[in-house]
């Protein structure tokens, strides 16, 4: 339960929000942003993201600026250490005169280093979570490490929740332009079901033929069109992928932004994919979602909490490894075309909820 106002919070009208990971990271910001706007009168929000995750901006109507970067801590191995950088980025944080910056992060993450630059740029309020002991550099936060198994958003939220800051709608949620919504419809004029069969990472990632043979059996039990999505460089390795689905597929590779790509998503009968974007965009638009989930990490910590979902992984011993590459062949994600087939057939066959309905797929083993 949130307790009284942060006083010291309470009259910023100012305020940085720092979100520097990939695009699903980005949109599960979206809560917080929304309930800022919500308790504060006039306060104006800046996100700061990185360049990948700049492309979800657009969907997140309460952010009133938007600073990209691409911060040597978050990088891979830790990027290349530049003082004239980190100098501009401190310099650029001072211009803007900010009253309080709120430092989000996942639970592996430290918030540490942007709390640093935020107090060399002088900024007076710096919210974040750590389980490190760094005093000084962050002023508020919430009084314990949270479990790692809670859910990224939940996280995010629970920050606001430690200075005061109430939050009356908790669930995801991005806009979608008439220009995106007409873009989808022109690509799909049709019913169907989304397939977005890559993942930024193997270990992620179901075999893509396999994926393809589960939506192909889909569509020829329901009749549905499949629009097959991803980046322009999938298109490399998706001739297998393509031939199998045959004449039920349609070739989307590389043809939309990510606003027309989460306006497919919103209306889509089903999105079958991994734990991606693409899995936070129907969460955020309340579309069927069935995850072939690898073990990389916990479902608690990434799951829909909204959209109706299911989400499939078999239990391994190394779960979760936080892999990008599996050493064990995929063990977590051998299922059968046709019982990730089946798992689609019975999401659709779900009464749908109503406004603010949660879902309630479990994870299937």
């Amino acid at each position: 339960m949130t307790g009284p106002m942060n006083p010291d919070w309470a009259t910023v009208k100012n305020v940085l929000v720092m979100r520097l990971d990939n695009i699903g990271d980005v949109v599960m910001t979206a809560p917080v942003l929304r309930a800022l706007k919500a308790v504060l009168p006039g306060v104006r929000l800046t996100l700061m993201v990185s360049p990948g995750g700049s492309a979800a901006v657009p969907l997140l109507p309460w952010a009133d600026d938007t600073l990209v970067w691409r911060a040597m801590w978050q990088q891979l191995g830790g990027g290349t250490f530049d003082p004239g950088q980190e100098a501009e980025l401190i310099g650029t944080l001072r211009e803007r005169r900010f009253d309080a910056a709120v430092l989000l992060t996942s639970f592996s993450q430290t918030p540490h280093p942007a709390a640093l630059a935020c107090l060399f740029a002088g900024i007076p309020l710096r919210l974040g979570e750590s389980a490190e002991c760094a005093p000084g550099l962050l002023t508020h936060g919430p009084p314990s490490p949270t479990p790692e198994a809670e859910q990224q958003a939940e996280r995010n939220l629970r920050l606001l929740e430690a200075v005061g800051i109430p939050v009356r709608d908790r669930a995801l949620e991005v806009q979608l332009s008439g220009e995106a919504r007409g873009q989808a419809a022109a690509l799909m004029p049709g019913p169907y079901l989304l397939l977005n069969p890559y993942a930024s990472c193997s270990a992620r990632t179901y075999p893509p033929e396999q994926a393809a043979r589960a939506a192909r059996l889909l569509a020829e039990q329901t009749g549905l069109k499949v629009a097959v999505t991803g980046v322009a460089k999938d298109r490399e390795r998706s001739g297998a992928l393509l031939a199998e689905l045959g004449p039920v597929g349609v070739d989307l590779l590389g043809q939309t932004d990510l606003a027309t790509f989460a306006a497919l998503i919103a209306g889509a009968r089903l999105v079958l994919t991994n734990n991606t974007s693409a899995l936070h965009l129907a969460d955020a638009v309340r579309t069927p979602v069935l995850v072939t989930y690898s073990g990389t990490d916990y479902e608690s910590q990434w799951r829909p909490r909204h959209a109706p979902s299911v989400l499939l992984r078999r239990p391994t011993p190394c779960h979760p490894c936080y892999a990008f590459e599996c050493p064990f062949h995929l063990e977590c994600l051998a299922f059968s075309p046709e019982e990730v087939a089946q798992a689609g057939l019975e999401l659709l066959a779900r009464p749908s909820p109503g406004p603010g309905a949660l879902g309630t797929g479990a994870p299937s083993v």
